[in-house]
């Protein structure tokens, strides 16, 4: 029963340091950029976008299928910067240990 035991607060200890993580990554940011500049986007570490900017020059109406374009370009950069982020935050927090394929924390 000692091993139990020693395995609940381990977990324990795993949700508080996940919690702490999450609460982290809410905190970062990092941006995308695409159209070399002309559009950046900027995602928190849970991909949420926080922002974005885009330069003057493609407000044109002429120019609104690029824009649309170079903004969903953008977000994907960001969201790549932002995966990248939480894993390399995953693995301070697994000591190394990397996940499956697939497989993310937290599971629910």
């Amino acid at each position: 029963m000692k091993n139990i035991g020693q395995m609940l607060k381990q977990a324990q200890q795993m949700q508080s340091k996940m919690a702490e993580m999450q609460e982290r990554l809410a905190e970062m940011t990092v941006e995308g950029i695409s159209g070399a500049g002309l559009v950046t986007v900027t995602l928190n570490g849970k991909s949420e976008m926080k922002g974005l900017k885009i330069d003057p020059s493609l407000m044109a109406p002429d120019e609104a299928e690029i824009l649309e374009d170079l903004v969903v370009a953008a977000h994907a950069d960001a969201k790549v910067k932002a995966e990248a982020m939480t894993a390399e935050a995953m693995k301070e927090l697994t000591g190394g240990l990397e996940l499956p394929p697939g497989m993310s924390l937290p599971f629910g």
